[in-house]
């Protein structure tokens, strides 16, 4: 190559990378050139989806059952205690629509109830 050519590839090819690298590059609050304010898009797909709030808490919280199972939403105050619970509880895998308490227990419950403890069957010669 030479130096006339050189004189025309380098800058040409500076330019190129600078073009390319200048959606990816900007303020802060901005990711290749979308504001992290709003994010469009026609399908999200995570295990898990938590919203806090300003105080850090979770105030609303998407995912699975703690102790394994089905899909649940919950709703909590600012405090984060429980308000309102939809999806599959962990004692039932029944749908259902549970309300609670400003201390976060249960108050009432829409959907199946729980089955009843099964009794013991009597021993031989009761």
């Amino acid at each position: 190559m030479t130096t006339k050519e050189r004189w025309t590839v380098y800058p040409l090819l500076l330019l190129a990378i600078g073009l390319a690298l200048r959606g990816t590059s900007g303020p802060p609050g901005q990711v290749a050139g979308l504001s992290t304010a709003g994010i469009t898009t026609d399908t999200i797909v995570c295990k898990e989806l938590a919203i806090v709030g300003e105080t850090g808490s979770i105030i609303v919280h998407a995912g699975r059952v703690k102790d394994g199972g089905g899909g649940r939403i919950e709703i909590r105050d600012a405090a984060g205690k429980d308000a309102i619970g939809l999806g599959t509880s962990v004692d039932s895998r029944d749908g259902s629509v549970e309300f609670f308490d400003t201390q976060g227990k249960l108050l009432g419950r829409l959907g199946p109830l729980p089955e009843p403890p099964t009794k013991a069957s009597p021993a031989a010669g009761d």
